[in-house]
């Protein structure tokens, strides 16, 4: 058997982040999370468990939605979405995120698209997993320089969601909203807890039973490869046939 790739790995490991989940929902431009949930929801089917449904943006044939994202607000606000996906041009330890630039808002030195619903989802979905592969002090900051969506919320403010887990292309981190501080769960294979925090930017906990991101088995390896691979190339051809790409490299 061929050896898991590094985006393989994200994959897996968001589709795991959702196990639970009935209704997962996936912005626009996001692969990696559509092919998580793709992969859940063939996970479930081959069990014969309920079927997970899914609301990709961008995709025709996987996306319960006909109006775009008007739709996806109002399901969320009716508590019908358990899953959503966020990043950031920065996220800090206390699970904030950052989608308008760089610098002192609105003379920011860089900007970027936007909070668009961001806030919103953050509060009405229960799951929300930050995704960004880049790991660098950069990316993860001890502090945002523009809150687009706030990780945390005073005790008297009525909030349904918040951050679940941050996942990058080094490590797992999983959120503790009590602390309103990240523990990091899982390293990815070829980085150390010192390389960890070296591109972190902010402090964090260390899981008592910190250890490496575990593979998948090879009947979950098979759906992401045949059936997942597939259905992925409806919405993202170009994303799936870098992965294939990826996966033949990785076999010689």
């Amino acid at each position: 058997m061929t050896t898991v790739t590094p985006r393989e790995r994200l994959i897996i490991t968001i589709a795991s982040l959702l196990d639970g989940a009935r209704h997962v929902a996936v912005g626009a431009s996001s692969p990696i999370p559509a092919a998580a949930a793709m992969l859940l929801r063939a996970q479930k089917e081959a069990l014969n468990e309920p079927i997970v449904r899914l609301s990709i943006l961008g995709s025709v044939k996987h996306n319960l939605f006909t109006n775009g994202s008007a739709e996806l607000f109002d399901c969320a606000g009716q508590g019908r979405i358990d899953a959503f996906f966020l990043g950031g041009g920065q996220i800090d330890g206390q699970g904030n995120i950052n989608l308008v630039g760089i610098g002192d808002y609105p003379t920011s030195k860089v900007r970027w698209p936007g909070s668009f619903g961001s806030a919103y989802l953050y509060f009405t979905v229960p799951k929300v997993i930050l995704f960004r592969e880049e790991h660098s002090a950069r990316t993860l900051v001890e502090k945002v320089d523009f809150i687009s969506a706030p990780g945390t919320s005073a005790p008297e403010v009525y909030r349904q969601g918040g951050p679940y887990a941050l996942l990058t292309g080094k490590a797992l981190f999983m959120f503790d909203p009590d602390k309103a501080k990240f523990r990091l769960k899982h390293i990815h294979p070829g980085f150390t807890l010192e390389d960890i925090r070296e591109a972190t930017g902010f402090e964090f906990d260390v899981d008592p039973d910190l250890c490496a991101t575990p593979d998948a088995d090879a009947d979950t390896l098979a759906l992401l490869r045949g059936r997942v691979l597939t259905e992925l190339k409806e919405t993202y051809p170009d994303f799936a046939s870098q992965l294939t790409k990826e996966i033949a490299s990785h076999a010689e």
